[in-house]
């Protein structure tokens, strides 16, 4: 079967909301994120964006079934934390948009999906006449134990879109890991290019 992408806003992104976010349970509890999700949180931190005028769901589908899928927003949409590490160096919000995640299921990966989500993300940038694109990765030790033995980072393919990772614009943001008690605090580098 032939794998659509499709760009989601308003009604269309409520649609899927639940889909979406089982697939991020679903892909971020594998390493760098490790991360320990429930609908209930998953749910309310998706429906913020449905209320954006700017925001887009990228979805990737194998017949009906979403496989992949990725959003982005306006810069100013989100946290303060996230946009701090911007004003701190002069940047206004408005020139910024912040591709969140994207997650797609391993037996997808290497198709091109990928830069798919940024084309479409960074479309809907340009749109809104965004002069840059954002997103930011988790920092992990490399020597965590959970970290697998034949991981290969993305930072080879973000430099290839022509990201870089901006020195010193670190933001952080609680979740719970796999396996712990509470949420922690991580660490989030941020990468950026001009549109």
């Amino acid at each position: 079967m032939t794998i659509e992408v499709l760009t989601l806003t308003g009604a269309a992104f409520e649609a899927a909301l639940d889909d979406v976010a089982r697939l991020r349970i679903e892909v971020f509890r594998h390493w760098p994120y490790l991360y320990d999700g429930d609908m209930d949180y998953e749910r309310r931190y998706l429906s913020r964006y449905c209320g954006s005028g700017g925001a887009v769901l990228v979805g990737a589908f194998d017949g009906a079934r979403l496989i992949g899928a990725s959003t982005g927003a306006p810069m100013e949409e989100h946290s303060d934390d996230f946009g701090a590490p911007f004003a701190a160096r002069g940047m206004d919000l408005r020139d910024v948009f912040y591709c969140a995640e994207s997650v797609l299921l391993p037996d997808y990966r290497g198709r091109g999906l990928g830069h798919a989500f940024f084309d479409a993300r960074e479309a809907q940038a340009r749109k809104l006449g965004r002069g840059h694109a954002a997103f930011c990765s988790v920092i992990r030790p490399a020597d965590h134990p959970e970290r697998p033995a034949d991981y290969r980072p993305l930072d080879a393919f973000w430099r290839k879109r022509g990201y870089e990772p901006q020195p010193g614009m670190v933001a952080e943001y609680a979740w719970k890991d796999r396996g712990q008690p509470r949420e922690t605090l991580k660490q989030l580098q941020f990468w950026m290019r001009a549109l």
